[in-house]
């Protein structure tokens, strides 16, 4: 029996540090209600910082040989996403099939966990303003909970599965590159490693996804895709990028 076809090579890449890592990191040290931010979450930009270690990253695979390299590259549709792939592109990151913004595609499966009420606000913030919605999501966990007009990680891990299927079925072969979030490529891991719900549970628990990191998948016994790599950040340290992640402060969206 033929192999289901797969890439050749997945790269799930964390967006680069946004400008709500940051004010969400000052606002998780002050055990703020809220982050501050007056921005739709799609809009939201890269740091400063995101955006050096975009081009960090675009830089390190151009630095790979050719048949190393992406063939493809797709972005969520949020701006921060969007933009890193961009740069990542800009700096010679692709395969030369790729060789502008323009083509990289977008797909909505790959946005953020929407966190619909909760979207401006800490655990400080849920828990004070809405706390029998905190206590239903202590009840339920992350994955079953669905904040007022968001998301539960079921739902997010739903629309996933349904993108690596369309990745699979429209790129066999091809070395395909995706910017997307931290919750989203945990929720890829949910679905390719077969990983039960507590196991992902425990990975959102971690909360540690670097900004710009890389997460590798390649091909396996009977068409599956396997983890090479998670979390790998020596592309921003060859480069010279400095490596973000989340606060050990635990979030009450993820």
């Amino acid at each position: 029996m033929p192999s289901a076809p797969v890439p050749a090579t997945l790269w799930l890449v964390r967006h680069g540090e946004s400008a709500a890592n940051v004010a969400r990191n000052a606002a998780l040290a002050a055990q703020s209600d809220d982050i501050g931010l007056d921005v739709a979450d799609a809009e939201i930009p890269l740091s400063p910082l995101g955006e050096r270690q975009a081009t960090a990253l675009g830089r390190w695979f151009a630095e790979r040989p050719e048949g190393e390299r992406p063939t493809v590259v797709i972005a969520s549709p949020y701006e921060r996403a969007r933009r890193t792939a961009a740069r990542i592109v800009a700096a010679g990151g692709a395969a030369p099939a790729v060789t502008a913004e323009a083509q990289v595609g977008c797909d909505e499966r790959w946005r953020e966990k929407e966190l619909g009420l909760f979207h401006d606000l800490t655990r400080w913030g849920v828990e004070a303003r809405h706390p029998e919605q905190w206590a239903l999501r202590q009840r339920l966990g992350p994955f079953y909970y669905r904040p007022p007009n968001g998301e539960s990680g079921a739902d997010v891990a739903f629309r996933v599965r349904s993108a690596l299927e369309a990745v699979a079925q429209n790129h066999p072969g091809e070395r395909v590159l995706v910017v997307c979030h931290q919750i989203v490529i945990l929720s890829a891991r949910y679905v390719l490693d077969g990983l039960t719900v507590e196991q992902l549970g425990e990975l959102w628990r971690q909360y540690d996804l670097a900004n710009c990191s890389v997460t590798t998948y390649r091909p396996a016994a009977a068409g599956r895709l396997a983890l090479v790599q998670y979390n790998f950040t020596v592309p921003l340290e060859d480069e010279g990028a400095p490596v973000t992640h989340e606060p050990v402060h635990p979030s009450p969206t993820a």
